[in-house]
């Protein structure tokens, strides 16, 4: 377990954290649009998630005091094979809990996790503003900057929430080199000890 301020913890997610993982997310989805999800999934839609990518993909949390207040996974870029090294990242953090140090820490567990298993770039999908409002700010796309993400694309007016239209930015970062014949991906199961040895 990474420690970070001598009271937090990260670890490997399981499905019975659905529920609290949920209720972080859930203001993101109402009064955000960092999430451009209209409707908070249920429980069990939400644990499914969680089970479906811990099939192939790490999903982490963050314990501060004994109580989740963050998570981080990785997903697939785009389902095809010739993509197989690339993967989208995510992270959301309880409100009060930003600018702590935390969400640094996730990332970099979850790029620790990524590189055992072969991974070799990966890509963020973070909703942006064309004017900053109360829905939706710069926060994401300078975090990423901060853990040296670089901007690559913008599609524009691809999300409605709202009343208002937003843009959608791709960030990315190389985790490893890419060379002629890169090393098989390794499913996360297999590398979950070695991960939990290193946090």
């Amino acid at each position: 377990m990474n420690r970070i301020q001598d009271r937090t913890t990260i670890r490997i997610a399981t499905p019975a954290d659905a529920e609290r993982l949920l209720q972080i997310y859930a203001s993101y989805v109402t009064d955000t649009a960092i999430s451009f999800e209209y409707t908070v999934p249920s429980v069990t839609e939400f644990r499914a998630r969680i089970t479906n990518t811990l099939q192939k993909y790490p999903y982490l949390v963050a314990e501060h005091n004994g109580q989740i207040v963050g998570y981080t996974y990785a997903g697939p870029f785009i389902a095809r094979a010739a993509c197989g090294w690339n993967v989208e990242t995510t992270i959301y953090l309880q409100k009060d809990k930003k600018k702590a140090g935390i969400g640094r820490a996730l990332y970099e567990a979850l790029e620790k996790a990524l590189t055992l298993q072969n991974i070799l770039t990966a890509n963020a999908c973070i909703g942006y503003p064309e004017t900053e409002d109360e829905y939706l700010t710069l926060n994401s796309i300078q975090f990423h900057e901060h853990l040296g993400y670089r901007m690559v694309g913008v599609f524009h007016q691809c999300g409605y929430k709202f009343g208002r239209w937003y843009h959608m930015a791709w960030m990315e970062k190389h985790l490893g080199e890419h060379t002629g014949g890169p090393d098989a991906v390794i499913p996360f199961h297999k590398i979950k000890d070695a991960l939990i040895e290193s946090l």
